[in-house]
Protein backbone atom coordinates (compact mmCIF):
# COMPACT_ATOMS: atom_id res chain seq x y z
CA UNK A 1 0.00 0.00 0.00
CA UNK A 2 0.84 3.28 -0.71
CA UNK A 3 0.70 6.00 2.07
CA UNK A 4 -0.48 9.61 1.01
CA UNK A 5 0.01 12.51 3.08
CA UNK A 6 -1.03 16.10 2.08
CA UNK A 7 0.14 19.00 3.27
CA UNK A 8 -1.65 22.00 1.45
CA UNK A 9 0.15 24.07 -0.84
CA UNK A 10 -0.85 25.41 -4.22
CA UNK A 11 -1.87 21.80 -5.56
CA UNK A 12 -4.59 22.63 -3.42
CA UNK A 13 -5.13 26.44 -3.61
CA UNK A 14 -8.77 28.08 -4.68
CA UNK A 15 -8.46 31.77 -5.67
CA UNK A 16 -11.76 33.52 -5.08
CA UNK A 17 -10.92 36.54 -6.48
CA UNK A 18 -8.93 38.44 -9.46
CA UNK A 19 -7.11 39.99 -6.22
CA UNK A 20 -5.30 36.33 -5.76
CA UNK A 21 -7.27 36.07 -2.65
CA UNK A 22 -6.94 32.40 -1.89
CA UNK A 23 -7.56 29.47 0.78
CA UNK A 24 -5.84 25.97 0.71
CA UNK A 25 -9.01 23.72 -0.28
CA UNK A 26 -9.76 20.35 0.13
CA UNK A 27 -7.30 18.34 -1.84
CA UNK A 28 -8.24 17.01 -5.40
CA UNK A 29 -6.03 14.10 -5.01
CA UNK A 30 -8.88 11.07 -4.64
CA UNK A 31 -10.21 12.59 -7.57
CA UNK A 32 -7.08 12.64 -9.63
CA UNK A 33 -6.13 9.23 -8.70
CA UNK A 34 -9.65 8.17 -9.75
CA UNK A 35 -9.09 9.63 -12.92
CA UNK A 36 -5.96 8.45 -14.28
CA UNK A 37 -7.29 4.92 -13.03
CA UNK A 38 -5.08 3.97 -10.38
CA UNK A 39 -5.92 0.80 -9.09
CA UNK A 40 -2.60 0.42 -6.90
CA UNK A 41 -3.84 0.48 -2.94
CA UNK A 42 -3.25 3.49 -1.42
CA UNK A 43 -4.58 5.98 1.86
CA UNK A 44 -4.82 9.72 1.95
CA UNK A 45 -4.16 11.53 5.26
CA UNK A 46 -4.40 15.14 5.95
CA UNK A 47 -1.72 16.47 7.99
CA UNK A 48 -1.76 20.28 7.32
CA UNK A 49 -3.37 22.89 5.45
CA UNK A 50 -0.86 25.19 4.90
CA UNK A 51 1.11 27.42 1.96
CA UNK A 52 4.19 26.02 2.15
CA UNK A 53 5.54 29.62 3.14
CA UNK A 54 3.36 29.11 6.36
CA UNK A 55 5.02 26.21 7.23
CA UNK A 56 6.86 25.99 10.52
CA UNK A 57 9.29 23.59 12.00
CA UNK A 58 6.34 22.16 13.84
CA UNK A 59 4.42 21.22 10.73
CA UNK A 60 7.74 19.83 9.65
CA UNK A 61 7.72 17.83 12.82
CA UNK A 62 3.83 16.50 12.31
CA UNK A 63 4.71 15.63 9.03
CA UNK A 64 8.17 13.58 10.37
CA UNK A 65 6.21 12.02 13.27
CA UNK A 66 3.48 10.89 10.77
CA UNK A 67 5.86 9.74 8.43
CA UNK A 68 8.12 7.68 10.83
CA UNK A 69 4.92 6.01 12.51
CA UNK A 70 3.44 4.89 9.04
CA UNK A 71 4.21 1.33 8.07
CA UNK A 72 3.95 1.72 5.08
CA UNK A 73 7.29 1.47 3.04
CA UNK A 74 6.60 3.74 0.05
CA UNK A 75 4.85 7.55 1.29
CA UNK A 76 4.17 10.42 -1.37
CA UNK A 77 3.70 13.75 -0.13
CA UNK A 78 2.24 16.80 -1.69
CA UNK A 79 4.02 19.82 -0.97
CA UNK A 80 3.95 23.72 -1.41
CA UNK A 81 6.72 24.28 -3.97
CA UNK A 82 8.44 27.42 -1.85
CA UNK A 83 9.75 25.27 1.33
CA UNK A 84 8.95 21.61 -0.23
CA UNK A 85 13.35 21.17 0.03
CA UNK A 86 13.47 21.89 3.22
CA UNK A 87 10.44 19.86 5.00
CA UNK A 88 12.53 17.01 2.69
CA UNK A 89 15.56 17.68 4.43
CA UNK A 90 14.04 17.00 7.77
CA UNK A 91 13.25 13.87 6.57
CA UNK A 92 16.59 12.71 5.25
CA UNK A 93 17.72 10.57 8.27
CA UNK A 94 14.38 8.69 7.96
CA UNK A 95 15.60 5.05 7.29
CA UNK A 96 13.79 2.11 5.10
CA UNK A 97 11.25 4.12 2.93
CA UNK A 98 10.81 5.62 0.06
CA UNK A 99 9.34 9.15 0.46
CA UNK A 100 9.00 11.62 -2.67
CA UNK A 101 7.53 15.04 -2.04
CA UNK A 102 5.83 16.87 -5.15
CA UNK A 103 3.16 19.58 -5.51
CA UNK A 104 2.42 22.26 -8.49
CA UNK A 105 3.07 25.50 -9.67
CA UNK A 106 -0.44 26.28 -10.60
CA UNK A 107 -3.73 24.67 -8.63
CA UNK A 108 -5.06 21.38 -10.00
CA UNK A 109 -8.50 23.19 -10.66
CA UNK A 110 -6.74 25.41 -12.93
CA UNK A 111 -6.97 24.43 -16.78
CA UNK A 112 -3.54 24.68 -17.18
CA UNK A 113 -1.84 23.45 -13.96
CA UNK A 114 1.11 20.94 -14.13
CA UNK A 115 -0.52 19.11 -11.06
CA UNK A 116 -1.81 16.39 -13.17
CA UNK A 117 1.70 15.23 -14.86
CA UNK A 118 3.33 15.65 -10.98
CA UNK A 119 1.32 13.56 -9.73
CA UNK A 120 2.00 10.65 -12.22
CA UNK A 121 5.75 10.86 -12.64
CA UNK A 122 5.83 11.27 -8.61
CA UNK A 123 3.56 7.74 -8.51
CA UNK A 124 5.73 6.19 -10.92
CA UNK A 125 8.72 7.36 -9.16
CA UNK A 126 7.80 6.65 -5.93
CA UNK A 127 7.34 2.90 -7.16
CA UNK A 128 11.05 2.75 -8.83
CA UNK A 129 13.16 4.50 -6.56
CA UNK A 130 15.30 3.04 -3.79
CA UNK A 131 14.61 3.81 -0.30
CA UNK A 132 15.49 7.62 0.34
CA UNK A 133 13.84 11.10 0.20
CA UNK A 134 13.00 12.78 -3.53
CA UNK A 135 11.65 15.36 -4.97
CA UNK A 136 9.78 14.71 -8.00
CA UNK A 137 8.99 17.84 -10.25
CA UNK A 138 8.87 18.33 -13.64
CA UNK A 139 9.73 14.81 -14.89
CA UNK A 140 12.50 15.09 -12.95
CA UNK A 141 13.80 13.61 -9.79
CA UNK A 142 16.11 15.92 -7.23
CA UNK A 143 18.05 15.00 -4.35
CA UNK A 144 16.50 17.64 -1.65
CA UNK A 145 20.43 18.75 -1.22
CA UNK A 146 20.81 19.42 -4.16
CA UNK A 147 17.36 21.32 -5.54
CA UNK A 148 16.28 24.77 -6.29
CA UNK A 149 13.09 26.38 -7.52
CA UNK A 150 13.48 28.94 -10.18
CA UNK A 151 11.02 31.09 -9.67
CA UNK A 152 11.31 32.78 -13.25
CA UNK A 153 11.43 29.80 -15.69
CA UNK A 154 8.54 28.18 -12.96
CA UNK A 155 10.37 24.92 -12.53
CA UNK A 156 12.60 22.70 -10.24
CA UNK A 157 16.50 22.56 -11.46
CA UNK A 158 19.85 21.00 -9.88
CA UNK A 159 21.51 23.19 -7.96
Amino acid sequence: MIQIFTTGGTIDKVYFDANSEFAIGDSLLPELLHEANVTSAFRIDELVRKDSLEMTDEDRAVIRGAVMACPAERILITHGTDTMAETARALADVGGKTIVLFGAMQPARMRRSDAVFNLGFAWAALQLLAPGVYIAMNGEVFSPERVRKNLRAQRFEAG
